[in-house]
């Protein structure tokens, strides 16, 4: 019995690692090749891609949304999703800038303050899709709207103000690597332990696999998607952190303005991971992220207009995801 448990334990490890594994070959394929198409098209325009300033750009511009689409990855991976991150982000960057108000000795507070605020927006998301019943697309939107009502009540236009020091965050680099980077790069391995290298990671993927199965397998399928949404809404959070270090204030549209809740949906399914559930990982999100940011620079650098480039984006996910079908149902078949 020992070794059987033993056995189907490796089997699963295997499976999981396949999870992660295949995708992000994809992915990180497709970054290459765009890469090589942009360095030529830039080229041929009489520039240079890549270079290290655009790099440092890169790191830093997908920072933020590569945060927010680990946590997305988190949720998704559960079979859910989180459509109130946006207006969180911006929620939480009012806070931090307001509690802080220029002062050293406020960034310790102010952050906790952020920490528990998204934490309580997860569990709430969390219990109106397990304990209601109610599909997390609406659960999530209905969140998204009451945070959207609170902020527009309460602010008019930018508040607070980030001290110095905390804007070194936003800005601030070791070499070429600035600390925004380096803080997702952080948060990713974290995502990536949890996953592979814990029991709740392999909740996460048996409940997003079939939540039915699972929880006949004596799993508690609730609070797995409890704690995803927790964990979600905390990496909102930091998100909203790292864009008031980096705007010196909290902005009640900056979460909104970037797009963060669309965007890091699009770049996790860019990485591979499977909407219904239980297949992908947090190395196809960054892949994703990665090709999402390397796309906006290429399109900066060609100076191509904002039609065009939401055309393409779109284009570019709808043939990721028609690609990512199609060898899963010959996998299948």
């Amino acid at each position: 019995m020992h070794l059987l448990t033993r056995a189907r334990r490796g089997q699963a490890h295997g499976g999981l690692a396949a999870h992660l594994r295949e995708p992000s070959q994809v992915v990180f394929l497709a970054l290459l090749g765009l890469v090589a198409i942009g360095w030529a098209l830039v080229a041929l325009d009489g520039g240079q891609f890549l270079t290290m300033e655009s790099i440092v750009g890169i790191q830093q511009r997908s920072a933020a949304l590569g945060i927010v689409a680990i946590g997305q990855t988190l949720a998704i991976l559960a079979g859910s999703l989180d459509l109130s991150v946006a207006y969180l982000i911006s929620l939480s960057s009012l806070v931090a800038a307001e509690i802080m108000a220029g002062q050293d000795g406020n960034i310790g507070p102010a952050v906790a303050a952020v920490l528990v605020i998204s934490s309580l927006v997860g569990l709430v998301n969390g219990l109106v899709i397990t304990r209601l019943q109610v599909h997390a697309f609406i659960a999530t939107l209905g969140v998204a709207l009451i945070i959207k009502g609170i902020v527009d009540h309460l602010y008019d236009g930018p508040a607070g103000r980030v001290p110095e020091s905390f804007q070194l965050l936003g800005y601030s680099r070791v070499g070429p690597v600035p600390v925004s980077a380096m803080l997702w790069a952080g948060v990713a391995v974290a995502a990536w332990f949890l996953l592979s290298r814990t029991r709740l990671g392999y909740r996460i993927y048996a409940v997003g696999g079939n939540e039915e199965v699972a929880r006949l397998s004596g799993i508690r399928t609730a609070r797995v998607i409890v704690i995803t949404h927790v964990l979600c809404s905390v990496c909102a959070g930091i998100a909203g952190l790292l864009l008031a270090a980096r705007l010196g204030a909290g902005a009640p549209t900056v979460g909104t303005d970037g797009g963060y809740d669309l965007e890091s949906i699009a770049a996790v399914v860019l990485g591979g991971t499977a909407l219904a559930g239980g297949k992908g990982g947090v190395a196809g999100t960054v892949g994703g992220v990665l090709l999402l940011a390397v796309l906006d620079t290429l399109f900066n650098q060609l100076e191509v207009n904002s039609f065009v480039k939401d055309v393409v984006r779109g284009v570019v996910i709808v043939i990721a995801v028609a690609v990512y079908a199609r060898r899963r149902a010959r996998r299948s078949a």
